[in-house]
């Protein structure tokens, strides 16, 4: 089933001025859906009030990434083909330390990238949902939804549009 979604977009030439309609956006109760900045402003961040819990994935990849990097290895060299020359002792942990930091990185860096990109639906082929081409470039976009902006219309309109946007106008999106 598709629906339409229709959203007020609201557009700014600079940081200060997004921040500020941005602050007084959320004092007045306005809904903000999402923020799109060429570049991360903390400001914005810390108003959206997402939180992320993907350290704590790539915490735990990164200790079962070591508990089965320490275990295999001492598997192999210790239980499964011990190599007796040049007096090695069974436990040759010390020689694993290198390898385990590596590969632990790697570990984490990838399981924390399809983990991401799984929560983010990105995939091979999707198309890019944009909602502004300018957000790419040099632009700062303020997205509402239309159906749960807080506050009507024409008083957002107004609130942007007095706060330094240089445009604000509504788009019509499919999702399915």
């Amino acid at each position: 089933m598709i629906t339409n979604k229709k959203y007020l977009v609201g557009v700014f030439n600079d940081e200060h001025t997004l921040v500020d309609a941005f602050e007084k956006a959320l004092q007045k109760g306005v809904v903000i859906q999402e923020v799109y900045t060429p570049y991360p402003i903390h400001e914005i961040l810390t108003g959206m009030k997402t939180k992320t819990r993907i350290t704590y994935a790539a915490f735990f990849y990164g200790l079962f990434g070591v508990i089965a990097l320490i275990g295999g290895m001492y598997y192999a060299a210790v239980i499964d083909w011990p190599l007796h020359f040049g007096g090695k002792p069974f436990n040759s942990f010390p020689s694993f330390i290198v390898v385990t930091i590596v590969a632990t990185i790697l570990i984490i860096t990838i399981l924390t990238l399809f983990t991401f990109s799984a929560r983010s639906k990105i995939y091979p082929g999707k198309k890019a949902d944009i909602v502004d081409e300018r957000a790419t470039n040099d632009k700062f976009i303020i997205v509402l939804d239309q159906n749960n902006m807080g506050i009507e219309m024409p008083e957002v309109t107004q609130l942007f549009e007095s706060n330094g946007a240089s445009e604000v106008y509504q788009k019509e999106a499919n999702s399915n």
